[in-house]
């Protein structure tokens, strides 16, 4: 059974009582959300909801806003409502239109410009008014002081413009009563003439006055400024007054005054530009050393400068002689070679006369210099023939008495020119080539040829160079290890090499990477065959260092990983872990390899581990087993065997004979055996070596956690050392400085204990007791907590509601696109409906006028 609706009394109208009649709601768009549970307290907004309605609003809201925009979507133009209250639903018409005529005459009475002076209130000067001072009515002559100002005088308009009539019949003011005959225009004119010829001369006199007065008063000024200034001529002022020296200062302020300004350069050159330059300029020296070592002299090369007539045209047009031939027949036959030959024997005459006409000139040369004294000699022009006759005269000698002395020096000279070096060099296709062009010279002299290798093959002069230089720079460092396997090494020359070296890198990184990473890569093959051929390999020759020392000059060591520093420092860790200590050579190599591996750590301070117990080793087979039963070695080092003690020295003169000094790289190659006191003194240069470098290493590795564990044994070794009277006084200093920097030392971790806890207490069998605040689900949250949740609880309302309105938008704006589409379809089909009845009206009528053809 449902409950019983109270029914309303029907007997009077909605609106009887006075109050406006509400709509009645259609009960079928009433929608009634029903609740599980009535809760008491809580207020219901959406219990009944109207969705016809609010489906109907939201529509026409669309259609008013989104389908507006919609359709202007591809337009720019936009038409805007400038009417005055036209939107405004709280004005009624009535006062939009008094709105909009007052704007109106307010806008008729306002100013156009805020510049224009002249639209309110009219401006005077001197009464007159500025606006019609800008007509020009009245034009002023400024030259005439008469009482008619601006107006042209009558004789004046009257000999000019004509009219003369009135100034025939004008009276003169002298005659008074009786009258004259009226002037004709010729005497007017000539009457003007005269007076204008008269007014010139008087202004011709006033200005010849004005200039004799000026001139007498500039004549009396002079004689009376003589009397007022009382000074005595200038040159009587420098006998008197003596100039003072100019000061340090003035001399430098004058110096900077004449010193020149700075000049505008020339643009700087391209690399391209700059190596043709440098190809040009060795091309020009080489075929001057080619010539020099021919004997070629600098004349046959050089043309002489003839003298040039002031009369000549410079035309190139030459009649010194004539080369026409004269053609004859003989036998029928052109005698064409009778006449050469004839022609050649008649030259060699006339060069025959000319050198006695020579030597005759040379016994009358007095006579010529006599002469020259007079005006009309030609002195200049016989000045030049003498020149050039003293200048063939020693070459005619020359060519008659052929002298030792010249062939002497000629010879000299082409020595000279075949001992120097080339200029030009072709670059080396194989090593033996450039073996042979480096092989027998000086260091400057290597360095020059590969210098002129890489500037006459730069890779901006010819297209194959780029190649050439790549395998250059193998070359070179295959030349590089030869010279470090010599006896002595040659390291002078492997130490200027490096710059090269490191030019061709620069130019050609990818190639150099290849090149020094296949040298490393042979070595490490060689020593991991002699460790599976043998189970042990000594460490590499010198070239195999001095080529890790190049690596870690050409390429930056630094970087976290590198394509050729990281397999070298794989390579080094390798050398100090699997090759032995047999014997000083190796005590050598390996602090060499501590050094190289200290330089490819120095910027990236990287931990090596090989490192340290590389220097341990060292320092352990430097003391004696009885000092060291308590360290512990690792490989390659052992604590008891034959090479234990290898670096301890028993011999006290050999200490006391040993001098501090930098450890040679001559005694790493192992060619000579060194005598007992200088492998002593090595010994000693081996120790100080490792101590410098783990001096080294404390300064570096001094802010890692675990120094001082690291350092430990160190430690007890240096005291072992320093406790050790025999060694010298630089070794005792140098390891208590070492002791000292580890000392100095914080030490950054402390070490591991347990942690610490509360004790866990016995149970109680006491209830705990748990007080609550609130229920549901806000139970136990404070105030921030509580804000923070409602407001998550809002972005996801709000969230939702954008998203459902977004996508009643795409529904809206899909139903009117389908709608147009629908609209555009009929529309179509109507018009086709249409073409389709025309052509169906057409084709009948034509059908029936043939039918009537036809039946005619």
């Amino acid at each position: 059974m449902g409950k019983a609706k109270k029914v309303k009394a029907r007997g009077a109208p909605a609106g009887a009582r006075g109050g406006p009649a509400k709509a009645s709601s259609n009960p079928f768009e009433v929608k009634v959300n029903r609740q599980k549970f009535q809760i008491l307290g809580r207020k219901t907004r959406h219990d009944v909801g109207l969705p016809g309605v609010s489906r109907a609003r939201a529509l026409r809201k669309r259609t008013q806003t989104l389908l507006k925009e919609y359709k202007e979507r591809d337009k720019s133009n936009v038409f805007r409502d400038k009417r005055f209250g036209e939107y405004n639903s709280s004005m009624t018409p009535e006062e939009k239109m008094m709105k909009r005529f007052a704007l109106e005459q307010q806008r008729h009475h306002e100013k156009k410009s805020i510049y224009n002076l002249n639209e309110d209130e009219e401006l005077t000067h001197y009464g007159q008014s500025l606006a019609d001072i800008e007509k020009h009515n009245d034009i002023v002559d400024s030259d005439s002081d008469t009482e008619d100002r601006g107006a042209l005088s009558a004789e004046l308009t009257a000999a000019h413009f004509g009219g003369g009539s009135e100034l025939l019949h004008k009276k003169t003011p002298q005659e008074g009563e009786e009258q004259e005959k009226p002037k004709s225009r010729k005497e007017l004119i000539e009457e003007l003439i005269a007076k204008s010829k008269q007014e010139k001369r008087e202004r011709q006199a006033q200005r010849e006055d004005a200039l004799e007065l000026t001139e007498k008063l500039d004549r009396d000024w002079k004689e009376i400024q003589t009397l007022l200034s009382h000074k005595t001529p200038k040159s009587e002022n420098r006998e008197k007054k003596e100039k003072p020296k100019p000061d340090a200062y003035d001399m430098m302020v004058r110096e900077l005054g004449f010193e020149m300004k700075a000049q505008p350069s020339s643009r700087m050159k391209t690399e391209a530009e700059l190596a043709k330059e440098e190809q040009e300029r060795l091309r020009k020296l080489e075929a001057e050393r080619l010539r020099r070592m021919l004997g070629k002299g600098e004349d046959e090369d050089t043309k002489k400068a003839k003298h040039t007539s002031a009369d000549d045209l410079s035309d190139g047009f030459v009649l010194d002689k004539d080369d026409r031939r004269l053609l004859s027949y003989k036998d029928g036959k052109m005698n064409v070679e009778e006449n050469v030959l004839e022609e050649e024997e008649e030259q060699s005459k006339e060069a025959g006369d000319t050198e006695s006409n020579e030597e005759e000139g040379d016994g009358s040369g007095r006579e010529d210099t006599e002469e020259s004294d007079s005006p009309d000699s030609h002195s200049d022009l016989e000045s030049d023939a003498e020149s050039e006759e003293e200048d063939q005269e020693p070459a005619q000698g020359q060519r008659q008495t052929p002298g030792k002395g010249l062939l002497g020096r000629q010879e000299r000279a082409g020595e000279a020119a075949r001992d120097e070096l080339p200029y030009t060099f072709a670059a080396p296709e194989s090593y033996e080539e450039l073996r042979a062009l480096l092989l027998g010279r000086s260091l400057e002299e290597q360095l020059l040829v590969v210098e002129r290798i890489q500037k006459c093959t730069h890779p901006s002069l010819a297209e194959g160079n780029k190649a050439k230089l790549e395998k250059l720079f193998g070359f070179l460092l295959e030349y590089v290890g030869d010279l470090a396997a010599n006896d002595p090494p040659d390291l002078r020359v492997i130490d200027k090499l490096v710059v090269q070296l490191y030019h061709l890198c620069q130019m050609f990184p990818a190639s150099a990477s290849e090149a020094v990473k296949f040298v490393l890569r042979d070595a490490m093959h060689e020593m991991e065959e002699m460790i599976e051929a043998k189970g042990r390999t000594p460490l590499p020759g010198l070239d195999v260092l001095i080529y890790l020392k190049i690596t870690g000059l050409l390429f930056p060591t630094s970087d976290f990983w590198h394509p050729v520093v990281t397999p070298a420092l794989v390579c080094l860790s390798q050398l100090l872990t699997k090759c032995p200590i047999l014997s000083l050579q190796d005590a050598v190599k390996g602090l060499f390899v501590c050094c190289l591996f200290l330089d490819y750590v120095a910027l990236s301070q990287r931990f090596i581990p090989e490192l340290i117990n590389f220097l341990l080793g060292i320092l352990y087979i430097a003391t004696p087993n009885r000092a060291s039963q308590g360290s512990t070695l690792v490989h390659p080092f052992r604590a008891l065997g034959k090479n234990s003690e290898l670096l301890v020295v028993s011999d006290k003169e050999d200490v006391a004979t040993w001098q501090q000094s930098s450890l040679s790289l001559r005694w790493a190659s192992g060619l000579r055996a060194p005598t007992s006191t200088e492998a002593n003194h090595i010994r000693l240069s081996c120790l100080a070596v490792s101590l410098a470098l783990l001096k080294r290493c404390v300064l570096m590795y001094g802010a890692l956690p675990s120094f001082h564990a690291i350092t430990a044994p160190l430690r007890a070794l240096l005291a072992d050392h320093l406790a050790e009277c025999s060694h010298p006084r630089e070794l005792q200093e140098l390891c208590r400085s070492t002791l000292m920097e580890m000392d100095s030392q914080k030490q950054l971790c402390r070490p591991l204990t347990c942690e610490k806890s509360r004790p866990v207490p016995l149970k109680l069998f006491t209830p705990r007791l748990v007080k609550v605040l609130e229920f549901g689900r806000k139970q136990g949250s404070t105030k921030e907590e509580q804000e923070r949740k409602r407001l998550i609880h809002k972005h996801k309302r709000e969230f939702k509601g954008a998203v459902r309105e977004i996508r009643k938008d795409n529904q809206f704006l899909a139903r009117m696109q389908l709608s147009e589409i629908m609209e555009r379809d009929a529309e179509r089909k109507r018009k086709v409906k249409q073409l389709f009845n025309s052509l169906a009206t057409q084709e009948g009528e034509w059908k029936a006028l043939k039918r009537k053809k036809f039946k005619k």
